[in-house]
């Protein structure tokens, strides 16, 4: 399915898509040398926002779910990359353990039968042990489609993390940690755990990525000769928020309005005739959960207690006390009438394909990511669509999404930058 692109053929956005086709060589090259001196993340997926005027990443999740959204077209390009990633961390890999969340989400569960193929049929012994403390037997269990899945309980001795006759080189968190990082994961040192720790939501900060986002979209827009603006969502946080209490009001209004503001001025800049708004979210993993948008500062004052109670919590029943206040980045896409986000899939540094999220019931200043969305393939699922060089700006779907491919790279860099700068074993020097 090829979704319809209703943004105007004229405008920034087609400006910027005509300037990274033709600056594709440069482009390729600049991933390239960033990549000899970072680390990509083992995988990660990137929420875009087109918005007509501005593409811009919203989230960067280091432990995506939702594979099985990926078509059968893009399973090669995804078992290729694997098999990158595999070879540069542990090339004797023999045996792969993946921990997932814990859910019995048949959703969620297809998901991991999807991440199972992709490393079975890049050369490994794929099988799934859960942290679940109800898991203490293996447990099939019957998918819709007829596939199934099996989870085991994990064994830990004093060194090593495995299954009862399973020892695996390699250890992949397919589970975010939100709860916080249960010890029977700490103290591993003798396999590799991908991704590490320190990228879970029990540590991890939106505010964190979106400064390496900042960082990485400057010195990519320097390169380009363009606003970074164009590809990088204002920001700004609050450290001490209780929803319930109505605590921390006055700091989060005073960054609403100071955010609004500066939007305000780059919307004059470029003459959008757009209201701005903001989005205001947990800093820590939201999962769709703890989100609001607010279009007047004036909006926190009036915050009904719902509202309130639905902001105070995110997933696994965290408490919210700090949140990060987004330019809100409106979504100019559609599949049949119904507003549209691109989701970027990504395995070490490659992107491998990926999906929009639809929303029926949403606006297009809201967040998509909630009960009642579905998922439609990308375009550039299938191999042979590639960019067209020479095609009229906006009329090409491989063309935009080429670029929804890089800023789903730009996000995935400042992802490496901000692991690097949480690495609690990194070596600091004065």
């Amino acid at each position: 399915m090829v979704p319809h692109l209703v943004t105007a053929l004229t405008g920034p956005i087609n400006e910027l898509e005509q300037r990274v086709l033709d600056s594709m060589p440069a482009i390729e090259r600049w991933f390239r040398l960033e990549w000899m001196e970072h680390t990509p993340p083992f995988y990660t997926s990137v929420d875009i926002r087109n918005a007509g005027f501005k593409l811009a990443p919203v989230d960067t999740n280091l432990y995506p779910g939702g594979w099985n959204n990926l078509t059968p077209e893009m399973l090669p390009l995804a078992v290729q990359s694997a098999m990158a990633a595999i070879e540069k961390i542990c090339p004797e890999a023999k045996n792969l353990l993946v921990i997932p969340e814990n859910t019995r989400s048949t959703f969620y569960l297809a998901n991991l039968v999807q991440l199972q193929r992709i490393f079975h049929m890049a050369g490994l012994n794929v099988r799934i042990g859960s942290i679940d403390p109800e898991i203490k037997a293996p447990v099939t269990i019957d998918l819709p489609g007829g596939s199934q899945v099996t989870l085991e309980p994990i064994v830990r001795t004093k060194r090593r993390l495995g299954l009862k006759d399973f020892d695996p080189c390699t250890i992949l968190l397919n589970n975010d940690l939100s709860a916080g990082i249960p010890g029977i994961l700490e103290e591993i040192h003798e396999q590799y755990l991908l991704p590490p720790l320190h990228a879970s939501w029990s540590v991890r900060r939106k505010s964190k990525h979106f400064k390496s986002y900042e960082e990485v979209s400057k010195r990519f827009g320097k390169m380009l000769g363009i606003d970074p603006w164009l590809i990088h969502p204002l920001f700004n946080m609050c450290g001490e928020v209780d929803f319930t209490a109505r605590a921390g009001m006055e700091c989060l209004t005073t960054n609403v309005d100071a955010l609004l503001t500066r939007v305000r001025k780059k919307y004059k800049e470029y003459g959008i005739n757009e209201k701005p708004f903001v989005v205001v979210k947990a800093d820590n993993g939201t999962s769709g959960m703890g989100i609001m948008t607010v279009r007047d500062a004036r909006e926190i004052a009036g915050l009904s207690d719902a509202a309130a109670r639905r902001m105070a919590e995110s997933k696994a029943g965290q408490p919210v006390s700090e949140v990060i206040i987004q330019e809100g980045v409106l979504t100019n896409e559609r599949i049949n009438d119904a507003v549209a986000e691109p989701v970027v899939y990504m395995m070490d540094r490659y992107v491998v394909g990926g999906f929009y999220r639809v929303h029926a019931e949403r606006g297009i200043d809201e967040n998509l990511n909630a009960p009642g969305s579905s998922f439609a393939p990308l375009a550039f699922a299938e191999s042979t669509r590639l960019p067209q060089p020479g095609m009229k700006p906006g009329a090409s779907a491989p063309n935009r999404f080429y670029m929804y491919g890089v800023i789903g790279r730009l996000a995935m860099l400042a992802a490496s930058y901000e692991l690097e700068a949480t690495d609690p074993e990194a070596e600091v020097y004065d």
